[in-house]
């Protein structure tokens, strides 16, 4: 099995971020605190409870560059954490919000983070050095619903969003004096602060997680309705592609290369897809599953059994194999994983170790090296 490690911190967490020598990680255990723990000698000891927000911490991100975290809350409030004397040291960010703040990330060059929030609003919030506080310009009018999840383009400058309205958008973030301007003349970098670069109505459902390939060339988010969605030459023209699978629901995604995509969510297992030479997409496997379940053999057996429980026909040898099947492909987690998180360096074209979280209050880290074989070329 690829797991490496597996520890349950608290009875559920709702997410979490790594320090960035990989030896700290500060996750929120479904509170208003973020406990920050350290590995050492097969150990993990706390050290750290940063208190400062109101309510449920719905978001954490630690700069790799920089070494600050930034958290966000149902409080309508985000903070950023810098370590100053061996104490986390907070500084209130004005969001100017009047619903729940949902998830946050930092920009490849950390010198500006988005917010996603309830109130249908992208949040871009920069260091002023003038007067030496956070602020914060907005992405207003353009999400009919709550922003569930942001993602940044290599380039700094273009932010992926995904809304409960099911759609999918693309928009530039460029922030004369902050940011600067791409040489390619024409390019979406160099377009206004909120513009729309894009709009995917791919899905019919809420859509979550979203996440940009390595090169930036591919985007890939997920839908309630058990797809997952590749889009291919961002912009005026797009490839789109959808991907429909038996399983519950994904929660997030990690492209683990260019051709290959971890996703995660209510099933409780890593799922694994992956492009063929062709660039057409499509699941491969389970992570700790020997082979993947796509027979239709097993097709046949999931819809009679499905058929019998409608009918309250279902005997308990069927549940039992059922079981059986759940666990033989993993078993880590024992409820929905909410996020995956990498254990690599950021300029890396490949992700060897990650991290997922669930509701059942477990971490567990994965490592790929010795699946190189089974998991393909594409890898």
């Amino acid at each position: 099995m690829a797991v490496v490690d597996v520890h349950r911190f608290a009875e559920s967490i709702t997410c979490h971020a790594w320090s960035p020598d990989h030896s700290m990680v500060a996750f929120c255990p479904n509170n208003n605190e973020v406990h920050i723990y350290k590995s050492s000698q097969d150990q993990w000891e706390r050290l750290h409870v940063l208190e400062k927000h109101d309510q449920i911490v719905s978001g954490i991100d630690w700069s790799s560059k920089s070494n600050k975290i930034v958290t966000v809350s149902h409080d309508r409030n985000s903070y950023v954490w810098s370590l100053e004397g061996g104490e986390w040291v907070p500084t209130l960010v004005i969001l100017r919000l009047n619903r729940a703040a949902l998830c946050v990330q930092w920009s490849p060059k950390e010198n500006k983070f988005a917010v996603g929030s309830g109130a249908k609003t992208v949040c871009i919030c920069y260091y002023e050095q003038e007067n030496n506080w956070w602020v914060s310009k907005l992405i207003r009018k353009r999400h009919e619903s709550s922003v569930t999840n942001v993602a940044w383009h290599p380039n700094n400058i273009l932010l992926a969003t995904t809304s409960t309205d099911g759609k999918c958008r693309v928009f530039s973030t460029f922030i004369k004096g902050v940011d600067t301007k791409d040489p390619k003349a024409g390019s979406p970098a160099e377009s206004k602060f909120g513009e729309q670069i894009l709009q995917l109505d791919l899905s019919y459902s809420w859509a979550f997680g979203v996440k940009w390939s390595p090169s930036g060339n591919t985007l890939a988010y997920v839908g309630h309705s058990s797809m997952i969605y590749f889009v291919d030459d961002v912009g005026p023209s797009p490839l789109a592609q959808s991907v429909a699978f038996r399983d519950l629901p994904l929660r997030d995604v990690l492209f683990i290369s260019e051709k290959m995509v971890i996703g995660v969510g209510y099933d409780s297992n890593p799922m694994v897809f992956a492009a063929d030479d062709t660039g057409i997409w499509s699941f491969i496997r389970y992570i700790g599953e020997k082979k993947a379940v796509s027979s239709g053999s097993s097709y046949s057996s999931q819809f009679s059994e499905a058929f019998t429980k409608f009918y309250g026909q279902s005997k308990a040898t069927t549940a039992n194999e059922a079981s059986e099947s759940s666990k033989s492909r993993g078993g880590v987690h024992d409820n929905c994983i909410n996020s995956i998180v990498p254990l690599s360096k950021a300029e890396s074209p490949k992700v060897m170790r990650f991290s997922t979280s669930g509701l059942d209050g477990k971490i567990a880290i994965w490592d790929l090296e010795n699946m190189e074989e089974e998991l393909g070329h594409q890898f």
